[in-house]
């Protein structure tokens, strides 16, 4: 088989690390990958939303099957463009992807289906918003209705920060259209989960248990990022958690899609909020997560491509996915300054020390080549990933492995996997 990663993150770079090692597939191609990936793949330079190009090169190369990565090609549609045109593709259509393209569509979605997840209401009108946060008040959470990378979900503490953050997506467009409405919803407390499964539209196979970290500094202070580092297993999803989350969240959503006449085909995914074990919705995302499929596709003992076939097939019943018993945790390195602005090209030192240790790799984020040097090229650079007998030895084996890797301006959280600890005592 021929297959093609579209996209070139860290996420993608973990798909086509793991795609290659399957003996049903002779050669993985990239678009447009990174300095990382063209390690795993051949890396072709095609943008993930030209989808032109992308068919025209699936066609002429005999791709036998294409995996997309990031929710962006998704939500535009990819998924059908392909299938028009006679090619597999592992994905939802573009109508199903809406459960992420848009927070509104989402909310209404759950709110229809009896799925648990925050009170919320959906404006269009900024000052409309900000007279419901008023009667409210803080803390609160303002959401851009479209795609933001991941950054368009404002936690506000006070008042002051919610109607500012109001201001920030609507007024400034700090997220382009994707702020065109905002959704305005209740504060959740509790533990952070990540639930990620595959699905076919009729079975649903979750995948092993993670929790991503999201705001940028320690303690999970900061503005929220794409991602700063994961880990798997989570202790938060015990036995009890997951069937609830499998009961009241995968199997509604599934069977909701289909109901609405949109078949869901791919991964779906949803970041909970656990309080007491009980699970909350806090949204929906229509792919692998970044980071977390570094350290699950890392755990991986079974070959992933069967279960991406079946998914399409509608045979996912006769998939059985195996793990391996260890840990993994993903450090996520970044550039100085994300998740706001920061500068590119600076030389990364170390990776070669870096790949000699046993139990390690580094999946490539934001890196290219300059003048046969990897440098930075993006605000998340590097997932430095790790496996142990543990979650303190995996924690351990991934900052050993963070601490010889180093460029101008790097930064990186230093408590991924704190919480497995502390649950775990």
């Amino acid at each position: 088989m021929k297959v093609l990663v579209v996209g070139g993150g860290g996420r993608e770079h973990a798909l086509a690390w793991k795609i290659k090692r399957s003996p049903l597939v002779e050669k993985v191609y990239a678009a447009p990958g990174n300095a990382g990936i063209a390690q795993d793949a051949t890396c072709v330079p095609i943008a993930p939303d030209d989808f032109d190009a992308l068919t025209q090169f699936a066609k002429k190369e005999g791709i036998d099957l294409t995996v997309v990565g990031p929710e962006d090609p998704l939500c535009k549609g990819i998924v059908d463009r392909f299938e028009s045109e006679g090619l597999r593709i592992f994905g939802p259509s573009e109508k199903a992807a809406q459960l992420e393209g848009s927070k509104a569509f989402s909310k209404d979605f759950m709110r229809r289906y009896g799925i648990p997840t925050a009170e919320y209401e959906i404006f269009d009108d900024p000052e409309k918003a900000k007279d419901y946060i008023k009667a409210k008040g803080a803390p609160i959470v303002v959401k851009a209705d479209g795609l933001a990378a991941g950054k368009g979900a404002l936690v506000c503490y006070t008042l002051e920060e919610a109607l500012a953050a109001v201001d920030k997506i609507m007024v400034e467009r700090a997220f382009g259209d994707a702020g065109n409405r905002v959704v305005v919803e209740e504060f959740l407390t509790g533990e952070e989960a990540s639930f990620i499964a595959i699905t076919d539209g009729e079975h649903i196979y979750p995948l092993a248990g993670s929790q991503d970290h999201k705001p940028i500094f320690d303690g999970d202070k900061g503005p929220n990022t794409g991602g700063m580092g994961a880990y798997s297993p989570a202790p938060v999803i015990t036995p009890e958690v997951h069937h609830k989350v499998m009961e009241r969240v995968m199997k509604p959503v599934v069977e909701g899609m289909k109901e609405m006449g949109h078949p869901f085909k791919g991964v779906i995914y949803a970041g909970l909020m656990i309080t007491d074990n009980e699970p909350k919705v806090l949204e929906y995302n229509v792919r692998f997560g970044d980071p977390e499929a570094q350290p699950i596709l890392f755990r991986m003992k079974s070959d992933l491509v069967p279960a991406l076939l079946a998914s399409i097939d509608g045979t996912l019943d006769q998939v059985e996915l195996e793990y391996l018993p260890q840990a993994s945790v993903c450090v996520v390195m970044a550039s100085g300054g994300y998740p706001g602005s920061y500068k590119k090209g600076y030389p990364i030192s170390g990776l070669e020390e870096v790949s000699k240790l046993e139990n390690v790799v580094v999946f490539h984020a934001g890196t290219t080549l300059k003048d046969g040097k990897i440098v930075t090229n993006g605000g998340r650079v590097l997932g430095v990933t790790a496996l142990g007998d543990g979650i303190k030895e995996a924690i351990d084996r991934a900052y050993e492995a963070v601490s010889l890797i180093s460029w101008e301006g790097v930064q990186y959280r230093k408590d991924i996997g704190a919480k497995a600890l502390r649950r775990l005592g």
